[in-house]
């Protein structure tokens, strides 16, 4: 499949590209089934505009370094549980990432999940494409390029498997044989996580621990293994898009592949890869609720990672059970001084405009600002 620069404004290049796209779908072999076909050259549609593609510095300034924060003796009382509750604030505030140790999920778990992830985006295909599917009211299915074939933002090369559990226990005969008992153990680990992690941000807002929980704003799950085959031409295009995520809370578990860049002081930094850490990032919901008190930022990750071995990560998002419940600022942090930043919404329509515009480089949130 060797083509040409996509040009938006020709079109017989728009309908070229469609078609291309059509075909990719039709074969429900993802971007693993195009590096397995041999290809040199990437489809036009996973070409990334050149004003996206080098938005920012990536010179990697050594000094700028994601914080990385010890959660060991977080249940006890006292001046540790202070000190966690204040860099989890700093970093909330400032960088909108922050890579956990010690959590508490066990290491056997993250690695077992990854490896089960592992198995099915490399089983075969035939296997594999019976849970392809491009309709997003599917809770479980197999994808690449998401849904949209007919906008001209590009496609991201990776292929995807998503989870979405909403507010409802695990249905185990819904999830593919390969991975559904390791999925099931690291939800049990990371939902308790997720618990304590909601503590520690409403204690960082200031507010009683039980705040986020009484709210119920992460109390839906979903789990997204992102497979980046290893790709002909990295400098072209992106494992994933710059984006913000668009719910509450992520917590993500990345193999030792590396290529996860996160946007600070207009410079892309990498997160490195840490034995046994798990990857924390502020959504955007969370930057509406806390007034832009903490920041959901842009983060992408390369197509390239100078090895020749495929990239894998898993990343829980968490977001309302009711998902037509509106939220703004929260009126505890409002005030005459500190005036509501933006307007309610809820996840049903913030969700609307996030798909509507694609993954085309852009935050979602300013369309929310009153």
């Amino acid at each position: 499949m060797e083509v040409a620069q996509y040009n938006s404004s020709c079109s017989s290049d728009y309908y070229g590209r469609a078609k291309e796209v059509e075909e990719f779908d039709k074969s429900k072999a993802g971007v693993k089934g195009l590096v397995d076909s041999g290809v040199v050259k990437i489809p036009r549609f996973f070409i990334i505009p050149p004003e996206i593609l080098n938005k920012a510095s990536n010179k990697g300034d050594v000094s700028l370094q994601v914080p990385v924060i010890d959660l060991s003796c977080v249940g006890e009382s006292g001046q540790r549980r202070v000190e966690i509750v204040n860099d989890i604030r700093e970093a909330a505030e400032t960088w909108g990432f922050f890579q956990m140790v010690n959590h508490g999920v066990p290491k056997l778990v993250m690695e077992e999940l990854l490896r089960s992830f592992r198995r099915f985006h490399e089983q075969p295909n035939e296997e594999k494409m019976k849970w392809y599917s491009q309709d997003m009211s599917n809770l479980v299915r197999f994808y690449s390029y998401g849904n949209y074939s007919s906008r001209p933002t590009p496609a991201n090369w990776r292929d995807s498997l998503n989870c979405n559990f909403q507010d409802k226990p695990l249905d185990l005969e819904a999830l593919p044989h390969v991975c559904k008992r390791e999925i099931e153990e690291y939800m049990k680990c990371v939902v308790k996580l997720r618990d304590m992690v909601s503590e520690l941000l409403s204690e960082a807002l200031g507010l009683e621990s039980d705040f986020l929980g009484s709210i119920s704003c992460m109390k839906s799950r979903q789990i997204l293994s992102h497979y980046y085959p290893v790709c002909p031409e990295p400098e072209k295009t992106l494992g994933t898009t710059n984006h913000s995520d668009p719910y509450f809370l992520t917590i993500l578990l990345q193999d030792n592949i590396g290529g996860l860049q996160v946007l600070y002081q207009d410079q892309w930094v990498d997160v490195p890869c840490i034995d046994g850490a798990l990857v924390a990032n502020i959504g955007d919901f969370m930057q509406i609720i806390s007034n832009d008190k903490f920041k959901s930022v842009e983060h992408r990750v390369l197509a390239g990672n100078g090895r020749n071995v495929a990239r894998l990560s898993a990343a829980c998002f968490f977001y309302p059970g009711d998902t037509k419940k509106p939220y703004g600022p929260l009126q505890e942090l409002v005030s005459e001084k500190n005036c509501s930043l933006y307007r309610e919404v809820d996840l049903e329509g913030y969700m609307s405009h996030y798909r509507s515009k694609g993954l085309d480089g852009r935050s979602a949130i300013p369309n929310f600002k009153l």
